[in-house]
């Protein structure tokens, strides 16, 4: 996407493992979105809010707009890409991305 050149991206890559996405899928249960994508879709505005989001809490909770399923899971793709995150879940409208922080607060299991 043009709109998000010029971007840092970090380089980050962690596979999950089907353990420890079960466990950040319960953590992130009762949590509320923290970020909502608009109808402008993604933007750096946008970005640039998950990645402070991200530096925080380590685990999002990010509700999508109501556009079709494939398109919420390209902005998905998209998000993890530009934020150098890990998408835990879709379901529906709301998804849930994780990356460890600098000095990580919550444990993964092995």
């Amino acid at each position: 996407m043009r709109h998000l050149e010029g971007l840092s991206k970090r380089h980050y890559i962690m596979a999950l493992s089907a353990k420890q996405r079960k466990h950040l899928k319960a953590l992130a249960h009762h949590r509320k979105p923290v970020v909502q994508v608009g109808n402008a879709g993604i933007t750096a505005a946008v970005i640039k809010e998950i990645e402070l989001a991200l530096e925080r809490h380590e685990l999002l909770k990010i509700r999508l707009p109501g556009v079709e399923r494939a398109a919420r899971t390209e902005m998905l793709k998209t998000i993890c890409e530009a934020a150098a995150a890990d998408a835990v879940q879709e379901i529906g409208r709301m998804a849930v991305i994780y990356r460890p922080g600098e000095k990580p607060r919550l444990k993964l299991p092995e």
